[in-house]
């Protein structure tokens, strides 16, 4: 590491520690040539992800969008910030683990609607409303159909033997 003072290349580290919760090591480093002190932060490179949206633009992907609207999706249901905020977690950490620098926004947009059709039938279909784009009150009264199934399934699955 080129010291900050003299520009010599050579220093010692004195003390290293984690920050941020694992994500950024701090060190603590002597320069060999002046002897000052200087401190220098290590962290990952974390690739670029892009989310490719449905008319083929591509966006920088956006924890925040995400969950705006579960939240939108969420008013007035009994679902706290913290169990949204762990949802979105899931998402992001579920997309940064296929590797991937590009997903489609509709792999998003499905990967919310799995998580809400489990937690609130309420917030899953303000979501799906907006996500499918429905049309007319047909497309709406299957969406509403397909959700009754698998509340029943999950209810089956649930019951003691």
């Amino acid at each position: 590491m080129k010291c900050p003072y003299c520009g010599k290349v050579e220093s010692k580290v004195l003390d290293s520690r984690m920050t941020e919760e694992g994500a950024c090591i701090r060190r603590r480093r002597e320069c060999i040539g002046c002897t000052r002190r200087f401190t220098t932060y290590e962290r990952f490179e974390e690739i670029s992800l892009m989310v490719v949206k449905k008319d083929k633009r591509r966006e920088r992907f956006e924890k925040r969008k995400i969950l705006d609207g579960i939240i939108t999706a969420c008013r007035k249901r009994p679902i706290g910030m913290e169990q949204m905020e762990q949802m979105v977690n899931e998402i992001e950490r579920e997309i940064k683990n296929r590797g991937e620098s590009e997903i489609p926004s509709t792999e998003i947009g499905q990967m919310v609607m799995d998580r809400l059709q489990g937690l609130d039938g309420v917030a899953y279909v303000r979501y799906a409303s907006v996500y499918k784009e429905f049309k007319d009150i047909a497309k709406f009264a299957e969406e509403l159909r397909l959700l009754e199934q698998f509340r029943g399934r999950a209810l089956n699955l649930k019951r003691p033997l």
